[in-house]
């Protein structure tokens, strides 16, 4: 099992940094894809970033790019997903995810999560 603890949210103004951090214990990440999630109030969850195991393939949703990085360091078993230039509309409570299955298509790296953290919550005032 893989238990993950996300952390680093909070309140920012439009325009802002934060950098997410999610933190494995169980089993090492240099086994699983990794990804992170969001949903808002009265939205259903999506995909905002996606990491292969091995690192050598990313992918984010078109909305986050150019303004959003996810990244993995395996020896310290941590995933991060820096997030520039926040908008209003990125406010969500975000999940980092790890599965073993990514499904390649035209839109792009679909993670398939298999564990799941608890979220942290993203504010993002204007």
């Amino acid at each position: 099992q893989v238990q993950l603890v996300e952390s680093g949210g909070g309140s920012v103004q439009a325009g802002g940094s934060l950098r997410l951090t999610c933190i494995a214990s169980g089993r090492a990440l240099r086994d699983y894809n990794m990804g992170w999630f969001r949903q808002a109030p009265g939205k259903e969850r999506e995909s905002v970033a996606v990491i292969r195991w091995d690192g050598r393939s990313i992918w984010h949703e078109d909305s986050v790019q150019g303004r959003f990085i996810i990244s993995r360091d395996d020896a310290k078993d941590t995933i991060y997903l820096s997030m520039n230039q926040l908008r209003p509309e990125d406010t969500a409570v975000y999940y980092c995810a790890a599965g073993s299955t990514i499904i390649n298509g035209k839109n792009g790296m679909k993670l398939v999560g298999d564990y799941w953290g608890q979220g942290t919550q993203v504010t993002v005032s204007s």
